[in-house]
Parts: structure tokens; C-alpha cells; sequence
């Protein structure tokens, strides 16, 4: 085994990796750009060197900064992680030049896969199901529209060299090819260096469901099941689960043998996945192999019990496999969800700002259930424009699908972040969707469930009970101890009111409170929405500053997130976002003949939705545009994004140039 292994990568793969090489007695190398001078990989590492600017082109992305390190250090070997140079064949034969082990499968591997258009080939040579398609490289629109009406629609745009959903556009229609053509062939340049693109046609109401392989140097390969990663925005995956929902066992075992086939034919000697659509009569197609450690691979890790980064590092090595496919047990439940920094309310759209606040749930095995954090962050760190949103992977493994969901559910509660728009709610709604629960799933999930855009759920029913509990026994909490206050002035004792109005989204329940610091206590709801008098029965230790409620509502478990306000709480549960406001009758009769201000009219502003580059416009002053017609281009983390006109109107003023970095709702363009 390496002695020293340097890790070319950031953020949570990277610490990933750094903590089973320190279980195995590695030491690590970490490399940094100047923008991630103080990130935890760097603080975790033996080693640090500095191997450029922010820019990824300039540190993680430069082949030659990062063997200089390697050599600098004495790194026998280089994990890449995924992304960046993880599947750049050119950096693994720089790596053999230089005498340094790749932490990944041979370059012929690398090569036959990495292309997309060649691995479709070759895996229809080894009889492997693939998609209908045009697999030659396409050099203009107007060939791109000639194929796609040939193939018929919808079909699927994608860089040759793509992967992480970059390159990648659905379209519907003749101008839908001829724009997401152009969109794909500038994301992939960007991205890849490489603007190739091909077209295949989309099946709809597909599930996107992988196989993990894993093959040794001495011609042995293996499956480790499937995962499903159906749930995706903008065909980048969100949550993923092992095994699936819906695979049988008739069809894992054909789905295996197909992606062990596949990886058989190129001698593959690593940890790589074989990527499927699979369609509702489970009819499965190649779509692609990844020839690198997966984003998802901890829920694979939690089925099987296998460390896949001590797999690789052992081949690597040149170690055997010492699992043959037989000894391959799946046992229970795991579900993985992405913790982004985006804001779901905003079409998805990436997020910065400093980490204010990092309280994760706490992690461990317990009754048979482990929650797991796979986490490149700590609190105080800055999340910046320059690499992908992605923050940490939140992972729960249970004997039964239903408890691995509901465990999710309860430490996506239970999960504080502040200082930027993050993507937990809209998680924390999909864990108590029906059709997620019942296993319905299609790529299409979110666009079907959340067809005009995600929302924070209003406060009903017993989720609104359990906030206005909440917020009541923290209030009376507080007024106890302000009655304990010493050396208080003499005189008749303060009486504070028996009853307290709960006020949650303009509207009120009226409540009373029994109970004290350090004992139960009993929220009894009046005559508030339907008459009925009800009680509820809270338990919690929590004490005032912890950003989180944990207890029990009627003796279930319950976390709620607190964030004082003037006159009360902001608090957060089950995904739903409120403010609750404890006052005396008397200061509620007041507070309802309070002026509410207005927002401000922006109707006829185009505003950036979050913080980026302006890289292109497609308008100028003066122009008439249509509902629908693109507007301008911005990039952020990787990504462009199209921003187009939501209604007719003529452009009044131009606000914005190409190349201007601007911040979220920053005005783009005025319309009259």
C-alpha cells in the first residue's frame, strides 16, 4: 500500500477520501486554490500546497501544478476524486510519465468510456442495450434539427465529454434543438474544453438507474447492485437510494451482467458505474460509464458494507479482489440527498455566502439506523461562484426503505445552515411525498410534482400544531425565566397573561401553557380555527440559543429549527418556513391593525436571479421580445443559465454588460 497519496480535488470528496486514508495509515497531500486557502480538506490534510487561482482552469483543472505537487511531496499515488481531472485520460498518462500511481481504472478504460459517443458504440458492440441515436459528432444546427426530426421528439442534446448534467439540454421542438445546441456546444467548451455534442433520442417517463462495478488489474470484475438517482433539476441528481424501488431481482441480475460485460471489454480496474434508463416495463439502456468513484457511492457503501475508496486504493495497489459476486449481499435501505447551496424557490438557481451557521444532525448507528454526513464545510467557511454548489451528502441507512426515509426526514429537520439559500426544505417536502414514498419515480419527478416551481408548504393540520406548540412553550419558557431574574424591584409581582395568541401566516390560535423549565409541558389549543379544545404534549431539553428544538410532540420525536425574531421565532419544520409571533390577547388585537408594506413592483425588470457572470445578451434597447424569447446568459458554478422574457414587451434600458459579475436580484434589464 502507498505510504503518501495526494487527493486532486476539493470539498467533500476530497475529506471523503482523506478519512480512509487515515483509517489505512496514508498520509495525505491536499492541493488549494487561493479561494479554498482555509477549506477543511486543507485542515484535514498532513500536507497543503497551493496550486493556483480560484479559477478551476488555473488550479484544479492545471495537470502539471498538481504532479509538480505530488513530486514536491513525495505522493506515490493521486486520487482524483470526481469531476475536475477524474476522467481525463491525458492526466492519467502525465501520471504514468511521471512515475505516480492514478487512483483509477488504465487509460484505455478512460479513453473508450470518456467519450460518449465512443462508448455507445462499444457497448453496442458488446451487445449492450443502448438508446436509439445519432452517435456521430454533429457540427451545425442545422444538421442537429435534420437528425432530430429524423429520430423524433423529444430528444436529448449532450456533450460528447459531458457528465454532472453540464452539456445537457431536453428539447421539444425544432427551435428548442437549434437553442439548446448552441447552449450545450458553449456549456461543454466551458466546462470540458471540448464542444462536441450528440443527439439521442429521450425516453420519456424514465428512471435513471446505475450499476456499480468494481475490477481488479488481474481480469476481476464484480457488480455491487444498482442505485436509483431518478430525481434530478437540471439533469444533475439530487437524491439517490440502493437498491431500487423498482428493479427485481431478475432484472439487477441481467442489468449487472450487461455493466460487467461492458467493463470486462475495456479491462476495467477500478470502481466505475454503468449508467441506465430504464423505462416503466424496466426495458434498461446504456446511457453511459463513469469511470470514476460515483458522487452517490455511500448509499452502495451502506448496502454492502464495503469502503469503496479503500477498493480503489487496494487495486490500485494491485491487490486482488477478494469478493467474488456470489459473496455480493444487499442488506436494507439507503437514501442519499445533495445539500446545495441554491435556492429551490428560485428554479434551483446557486447560492453564495459565508456558512454563519453549520449544525449538522448528529451522526451514528442507533436502533439499526445510521445517519451518515459526508461533508466538505465547516462553520465560518465561504461558499464561493467559482466550483459546483454541492456542500454535503446526507446519508441514512435503515432495514426498510420507509425507516432509511423517515430518518432522512428527521435529520433534514434537525440540520442548520445559515448565511445562504440552501436547498434542505425543498428535501425535507420530497422525504413526505407520497409518490417518492410509494417509490413512483421518473426523471420527471420534480418537474410533475412541482410543476410551477418548489414553494414552501403552508402550516396545516398537525405540522401547524406542532409549530404553534413550539413557538408556545418556548415563550412561556422564556417569561418563567425572566420570573427567576434576581434582585427584580419590590412590589406587587409581575402576572403574565394566561392566555397567548400564536400568530402563523396572518393567521391565530389562542393557547395556554402548563409546564416549566426542565418538566413537560402541555399546550392546550381554545377555541381557535375549529373550537375544538385539544392538548399537546412537548418534552425537550432545549435551552435558548440552540439553534435547534429537539423533543418529542405526543411522544414522537420532532427537530425544529429556531431563529429568534422581534416578538418570536422563525422556525423551520417538515420544509415549511414560518414566523411565529407569541403575544398577549391584547397585543394581538393591536398588531392586526398594523399597516402590512408592500413588495416593491418589479414586473417590468429582469433581475438575476443569483449571484453570477453576465456572458452573453440577446437583446439590445428598444427591441420588442416575446414570452419565451431568450434575454441574456448567465453563468454561475459551472452552469449557464438562460434567462428569457416571462411576457411580451419592449426593452426599455440595458443595465448590464458581458462579463459584468453581478449579485442576486441585481437589475439586468428594464421593459416598458
Amino acid at each position: 500500500m502507498f505510504a503518501k497519496l495526494l487527493i486532486a480535488n476539493r470539498g467533500e470528496i476530497a475529506c471523503r477520501i482523506i478519512r480512509t486514508a487515515r483509517r489505512l495509515g496514508i498520509a495525505t497531500v491536499a492541493v488549494f486554490s487561493d479561494a479554498d486557502r482555509d477549506a477543511l480538506h486543507v485542515e484535514m490534510a498532513d500536507e497543503a500546497v497551493r496550486i493556483g487561482p480560484a479559477a478551476a482552469s488555473q488550479s484544479y483543472l492545471d495537470a502539471a501544478k498538481i504532479i509538480a505537487a505530488a513530486k514536491e511531496t513525495g505522493a506515490e499515488a493521486i486520487h482524483p476524486g470526481y469531476g475536475f481531472l477524474s476522467e481525463n485520460a491525458g492526466f492519467a498518462r502525465a501520471l504514468v510519465r511521471a512515475g505516480i500511481v492514478f487512483v483509477g481504472p488504465n487509460i484505455k478504460a478512460i479513453e473508450a468510456m470518456g467519450d460518449k459517443i465512443e462508448s455507445k458504440k462499444l457497448a453496442a458492440k458488446a451487445k449492450v442495450s443502448t438508446v436509439p441515436g445519432h452517435l456521430g459528432v454533429i457540427k451545425s444546427v442545422k444538421e442537429a434539427v435534420g437528425i432530430a426530426d429524423e429520430i423524433g421528439y423529444p430528444v436529448m442534446i449532450k456533450a460528447s465529454a459531458g457528465g454532472g448534467g453540464k452539456g445537457m439540454r431536453i428539447a421539444y421542438s425544432r427551435d428548442e434543438v437549434a437553442e439548446g445546441f448552441a447552449s450545450s456546444q458553449s456549456e461543454a467548451k466551458s466546462s470540458f474544453g471540448d464542444d462536441r455534442v450528440f443527439i439521442e433520442k429521450y425516453i420519456e417517463e424514465p428512471r435513471h438507474i446505475e450499476i456499480q462495478v468494481l475490477g481488479d488489474k488481474h481480469g476481476n470484475v464484480i457488480h455491487l447492485g444498482e442505485r436509483e438517482c431518478s430525481i434530478q433539476r437540471r439533469n444533475q441528481k439530487v437524491v439517490e437510494e440502493a437498491p431500487s424501488p423498482f428493479i427485481d431481482a431478475k432484472t439487477r441480475t441481467a442489468m449487472g451482467a450487461e455493466a460487467v460485460s461492458l467493463a470486462k471489454a475495456v479491462g476495467y480496474d477500478s470502481a466505475g458505474t454503468v449508467e441506465f434508463i430504464v423505462d416503466k416495463k424496466r426495458n434498461f439502456y446504456f446511457l453511459e460509464m463513469n469511470t470514476r468513484l460515483q458522487v452517490e457511492h455511500p448509499v452502495t457503501e451502506l448496502v454492502t458494507g464495503l469502503d469503496l475508496v479503500e477498493e480503489m486504493l487496494k487495486v490500485a495497489a494491485g491487490e486482488k479482489l477478494k469478493l467474488k459476486q456470489k459473496d455480493v449481499k444487499l442488506e436494507g435501505s439507503a437514501i442519499e440527498v445533495r445539500i446545495y447551496a441554491e435556492d429551490p424557490t428560485r428554479n434551483f438557481m446557486p447560492s453564495t455566502g459565508r456558512l454563519i451557521r453549520y449544525r449538522p444532525p448528529e451522526q451514528g448507528t442507533a436502533g439499526g439506523v445510521t445517519t451518515r454526513l459526508d461533508s466538505g464545510v465547516e462553520e465560518g467557511g465561504e461558499i464561493s461562484v467559482f466550483y459546483d454548489p454541492m456542500i454535503a451528502k446526507l446519508v441514512t441507512h435503515a432495514p426498510k426503505r420507509i425507516d432509511a426515509i423517515e430518518q432522512m426526514a428527521n435529520a433534514l429537520d434537525a440540520f442548520a445552515i445559515d448565511g445562504f439559500r440552501h436547498n434542505i426544505p425543498f428535501l425535507s417536502v420530497v422525504m413526505r411525498n407520497e409518490r417518492w414514498r410509494e417509490g413512483r419515480l421518473s426523471t420527471r419527478f420534480i418537474a410533475e410534482e412541482f410543476p410551477d416551481g418548489f414553494k414552501p408548504p403552508s402550516p396545516t393540520g398537525p405540522e401547524r400544531d406542532a409549530i404553534v406548540a413550539v413557538a408556545a412553550a418556548i415563550d412561556h419558557m422564556s417569561n418563567q425565566r425572566r420570573r427567576d431574574i434576581t434582585l427584580q424591584m419590590h412590589g406587587e409581582p409581575v402576572r403574565f397573561a394566561d392566555i397567548r395568541v400564536v400568530e402563523l401566516s396572518g393567521s391565530c390560535d389562542r393557547v395556554t401553557v402548563e409546564g416549566g423549565v426542565d418538566e413537560p409541558f402541555t399546550v392546550s389549543f381554545g377555541s381557535g380555527r375549529d373550537g375544538n379544545q385539544r392538548k399537546v404534549s412537548l418534552a425537550s431539553s432545549w435551552w435558548f440559543g440552540d439553534p435547534i428544538w429537539q423533543g418529542s410532540i405526543d411522544g414522537r420525536p420532532v427537530s425544529v429549527q429556531v431563529r429568534p425574531i422581534l416578538n418570536g421565532y422563525q422556525l423551520t419544520y417538515q420544509g415549511i418556513e414560518v414566523q411565529a409571533r407569541v403575544l398577549t390577547e391584547r397585543e394581538a388585537e393591536l398588531a392586526a391593525l398594523m399597516l402590512v408594506k408592500e413588495k416593491a413592483d418589479t414586473s417590468k425588470l429582469l433581475l438575476c436571479p443569483m449571484p453570477g457572470m453576465v456572458v452573453s445578451l440577446a437583446v439590445s434597447e428598444g427591441q420588442e421580445v416575446r414570452a419565451g424569447d431568450a434575454l441574456c446568459i448567465v453563468e454561475a458554478m459551472k452552469m449557464e443559465n438562460v434567462l428569457k422574457a416571462e411576457r411580451d414587451g419592449t426593452v426599455a434600458k440595458v443595465l448590464a454588460k458581458p462579463g459584468d459579475s453581478l449579485n442576486v436580484d441585481a437589475v439586468i434589464l428594464e421593459f416598458t
